[in-house]
C-alpha cells in the first residue's frame, strides 16, 4: 500500500510538471504569432500583448494585476522595405537589414565599395567628392570598420561627407536587428547585408519607409501573489516587447526573446497562487526592454513597491533553450543569492554548471542593481535557439523548451530557502 502511494504521488508530479510546461508552451506561442506582428511599437503588438498577460497574470489567479504606464521615442519600420542590387531584390530581414536609427530612403544609388587591402582616407574622401560618386552609399565589412572608427563617423554625419548611407557586410548569414538606439534618428541610412551585396555590384534601389513615434504609450504588467508576510517580498520580472516590423511583411516574432521568460513568470504566477509563499512575489512584465530598458528604467524609478523591501529579483530573460549550462549576471549584493543558486545547483543538478558573467546593462536587472537591489539575470545563451536571436528565424517552429522545467524547479527552491 505505501509503495503504491508513493507511485502515485509521483504520477501527480509528473503530470503538474507536464501541466506546467502545456501552460508555458501556450503561451510562447499565443506571444510569438502574428497577431502581435513582433510586440513592437508601430502597429501596436507591444500593447496589444501588454493585454494579453494581463488577462494571463488575472487567470493563473494573481491577487492583484495593474499596468504601470509610461512614454517612449522609438523609430519604427511598418512601411515599404525594398532593396534591390543590380536587378537582384534582397529580402528584409534574411538578406539585409536596417539599424534602428536610420531615416527612410528611396531612389537609386551608386555604390563605393571600400578597399581594405589598400585602406588610404584621404583618397576615400576625395571619391566620394567627386561628382561620379556623389551621394553614393559606401560599402564595407562590419568588423574592418572599427579599424577606422572616425572616418566611418565621419561617413554617417551629415556634414562630414556627401555619401547617401552606409552599407554594412557581414560574413555571419544570420543578421541582426536591433531597437536600442531607436529613440534618435540619424541623418544618413545605415543597412547592413550578407554576402547578397557582393564587391562586383554597382547600384541599389532602395524604398525604405520610417515612422517615428514620440511619446508613444507603452506599460508594464504587475501582477502579485500575496505571501504570508508583507515586510518584504521577492520580485521576478521578464520583458515581454521584442522588435516588431521590418517593412509590411517582415516581424520579428521573438519566441526564445522574450517570450519564453515572460511564459515562464506567468506560470511561476500560477504555481505560487496554489502554493502560497511565506513572503509576498510580484511578477513584472516590462515593456520597452528591446529599446534599451525603458520599462525597467522607468519602473526602478517610479517602483510599486519600495526598492528596499525587494528580498531579490530574479530577471528573466532569453531562458527557453537546450544549453546545460545556465548563464548568470549578479549584483553584488545578490552575490549571496548566487552562492545559494550554485549551491542548490550543486545538490540537485539542475544546470551542468552556472557561468557568472560581468554585470552588464543587457537586461532588465541592470536598473535595479544599479540601486542596489540583490538581484540575478538567468539566461539560457550559447543553445541551438540562441543563433536566432534578434533574428526572423526566433520563432515557435524554432522553439526550445529543454531549460523550462530545471529552471523552474530551480528558482523555487532558491525561493523558498533564501
Amino acid at each position: 500500500m505505501k509503495k503504491l502511494l508513493i507511485l502515485l504521488l509521483a504520477v501527480v508530479a509528473v503530470q503538474l510538471n507536464a501541466q506546467d510546461l502545456k501552460h508555458y508552451k501556450r503561451i510562447v506561442k499565443e506571444l510569438s504569432s502574428a497577431k502581435y506582428q513582433g510586440r513592437g511599437y508601430a502597429l501596436g503588438g507591444a500593447n496589444k500583448a501588454g493585454a494579453y498577460l494581463e488577462k494571463e497574470f488575472r487567470k493563473a489567479g494573481a491577487d492583484e494585476v495593474i499596468c504601470q504606464p509610461f512614454k517612449l521615442n522609438v523609430n519604427t519600420f511598418p512601411g515599404k522595405m525594398e532593396f534591390t542590387v543590380d536587378g537582384r531584390k534582397l529580402r528584409p530581414g534574411v538578406d539585409f537589414t536596417v539599424r534602428e536609427f536610420s531615416p527612410g530612403i528611396k531612389g537609386t544609388f551608386k555604390l563605393y565599395h571600400i578597399d581594405t587591402l589598400n585602406y588610404n582616407s584621404e583618397q576615400i574622401f576625395a571619391d566620394l567628392a567627386s561628382p561620379e560618386y556623389q551621394n553614393a552609399f559606401v560599402v564595407c565589412d562590419f568588423w574592418y570598420s572599427y579599424k577606422h572608427r572616425e572616418d566611418f563617423q565621419r561617413l554617417q554625419s551629415k556634414d562630414g561627407c556627401s555619401n547617401a548611407g552606409v552599407i554594412f557586410t557581414w560574413k555571419d548569414p544570420l543578421l541582426k536587428f536591433y531597437k536600442a538606439y531607436a529613440d534618435r534618428l540619424m541623418n544618413k541610412p545605415v543597412l547592413w547585408t550578407t554576402d547578397a551585396l557582393t564587391a562586383e555590384d554597382k547600384s541599389i534601389t532602395l524604398d525604405i519607409e520610417n515612422r517615428m513615434l514620440n511619446d508613444y504609450e507603452c506599460f508594464n504588467v504587475i501582477a502579485k501573489v500575496e505571501g504570508q508576510r508583507h515586510d518584504s517580498c521577492f520580485v521576478f520580472t521578464a520583458h515581454y516587447d521584442h522588435l516588431g516590423n521590418l517593412g509590411r511583411k517582415v516581424y520579428y516574432a521573438g519566441a526564445h526573446d522574450n517570450a519564453s521568460g515572460t511564459a515562464a513568470i506567468v506560470t511561476l504566477a500560477a504555481y505560487y497562487a496554489q502554493n502560497r509563499p511565506e513572503y509576498d512575489i510580484y511578477f513584472v512584465a516590462f515593456s520597452g526592454e528591446d529599446a534599451y530598458l525603458r520599462g525597467s528604467e522607468w519602473y526602478a524609478a517610479n517602483p510599486t513597491v519600495d526598492l528596499k523591501q525587494i528580498r531579490y529579483l530574479l530577471n528573466l530573460d532569453m531562458i527557453g533553450d537546450n544549453n546545460p549550462v545556465l548563464y548568470c549576471e549578479a549584483s553584488n549584493p545578490g552575490m549571496r543569492g548566487f552562492e545559494l543558486f550554485e549551491s542548490l545547483n550543486a545538490e540537485k543538478g539542475y544546470f551542468k554548471s552556472l557561468n557568472r558573467g560581468k554585470l552588464a546593462g543587457n537586461s532588465d536587472h541592470y536598473p535595479f542593481a544599479q540601486r542596489g537591489v540583490p538581484c540575478i539575470f538567468l539566461e539560457n545563451e550559447g543553445g541551438d535557439a540562441f543563433k536566432y536571436y534578434h533574428t526572423t528565424f526566433d520563432t515557435w517552429q524554432n522553439a526550445l523548451f529543454d531549460s523550462y522545467e530545471p529552471l523552474f524547479r530551480m528558482v523555487v527552491d532558491f525561493v523558498e530557502q533564501y
